[in-house]
């Protein structure tokens, strides 16, 4: 790889970061604090390096980010492998989040889809279940969106056809975002 690729490659993630509204993420960011504050939990989910942002944003909840608090209640999907399995096995893998979502989130809840392409089926099909519980659903997405962005209150579309840089925006914005409920406690 040459120098000036990866200079390239900088470049585009410094842009599609610079095109994150920041009214939106203090939006956002303030809406799942106070949802969290009254007791509600976060529920993520994605697939492949999305199912790991998920769960590293799970995480920041979870156990701090920045200073010492209490314990949010943050989950990812994808983490309990048994279920996971055991639902793509008997129903198919386009459920393997929306049987969670049915089991455990709960109305005002907050409901995080993360697909680089917005077409992810089995977080598409969590997002309809959980705008059928009453959640706050948000999707993380890449520029156009896809069907997931369309389907959820609120929607991050990073300006960038690249996974790997719509997937850095995205934790970019996670954390923010856990800074944000944190400095709301």
């Amino acid at each position: 790889m040459k120098i000036s690729s990866i200079e390239d490659y900088m470049k585009d993630g410094a842009n599609a970061r610079l095109a994150v509204d920041p009214d939106f993420v203090h939006k956002l960011g303030d809406e799942i604090a106070k949802r969290m504050l009254k007791g509600n939990k976060l529920i993520l989910m994605g697939n492949g390096g999305s199912a790991a942002d998920a769960q590293h944003i799970a995480a920041e909840f979870v156990c701090r980010f920045e200073k010492d608090r209490k314990p949010l209640p943050a989950l990812a999907l994808h983490a309990n492998t048994s279920s996971l399995t055991a639902i793509g096995n008997d129903y198919g893998f386009d459920y393997v989040y929306e049987r969670q979502v049915e089991a455990f989130a709960e109305k005002d809840d907050i409901v995080i889809g993360i697909s680089t392409s917005g077409n992810s089926q089995n977080v598409i099909k969590a997002i309809d279940k959980a705008n059928e519980l009453g959640c706050l659903t948000i999707a993380f997405t890449g520029r156009r969106g896809g069907k997931l962005a369309s389907k959820t209150k609120y929607a991050l579309k990073v300006d960038s056809d690249r996974t790997s840089i719509i997937q850095e925006v995205h934790i970019a914005v996670g954390h923010i975002i856990s800074k944000i409920v944190e400095d709301n406690l």
